[in-house]
């Protein structure tokens, strides 16, 4: 049986149980990435940091009122973390607004139109509910990639580059200019804990793992 939600309460280092949570999932993730040509370690490594912080983070998370205010109002009023991805509905609705001129009739297969919701709060209440589902959060994952193909010369990075590049864009915003995700590779801000003293670049962590499975 797959246990898609991570469970924080799992004895083991938040470390580990990101991992546990990898393998147990890899069985429906890696078909449904290869759908779209994308590479199962890859698409991984980029959200690993991820799955390690929502394992940390998650008992310490109060987003039901952050769900009603951003339902409500949008995110100027709220904007957070959500799922074993931990993606903002901020980055929800760049996806959604962005893929369709670049997937055409196949971003389809991935959500449905924007025009098919007559209040702009059931279109919120819609990003909130697939972010909350690792089923469809992965959906929102495969635009990110489709995405970046189309908008940075991946093709011209070798794989250790790729990922550095990739794993930045996404924690950073890949709505910047290539020059300002390069700037962030390396900047140690990234950690799990709520007191941690010691932070490490986002991408190094995403590399550290990438480099273990191979």
């Amino acid at each position: 049986m797959r246990n898609h939600y991570l469970n924080p309460h799992v004895p083991g280092s938040d470390w580990q149980n990101a991992v546990t949570w990898v393998e147990e999932n890899k069985s429906w993730i890696e078909p449904q990435l290869k759908k779209y040509d994308i590479p199962y370690s890859l698409a991984m490594a980029v959200v690993f940091p991820e799955l390690v912080r929502y394992s940390a983070l998650r008992d310490r998370m109060e987003i039901v009122l952050c769900k009603a205010l951003y339902t409500n109002h949008g995110e100027r009023y709220a904007d957070f973390s959500i799922g074993v991805f931990q993606m903002k509905p901020s980055f929800g609705e760049l996806i959604r607004n962005d893929i369709s001129p670049i997937m055409g009739r196949k971003s389809h297969s991935l959500f449905k139109d924007r025009t098919e919701y007559n209040d702009i709060r059931l279109f919120r209440a819609s990003i909130i509910e697939q972010l909350e589902k690792p089923e469809t959060e992965l959906n929102y994952l495969i635009a990110f990639f489709k995405i970046c193909e189309s908008h940075f010369r991946l093709n011209r990075m070798d794989d250790y580059e790729k990922l550095k590049f990739l794993a930045t864009a996404y924690n950073y915003g890949y709505n910047k200019e290539p020059e300002e995700i390069n700037a962030m590779i390396d900047k140690k801000f990234f950690n799990t804990k709520l007191f941690q003293q010691e932070n490490y670049a986002y991408s190094d962590v995403s590399l550290y793992w990438f480099m273990k499975q191979q």
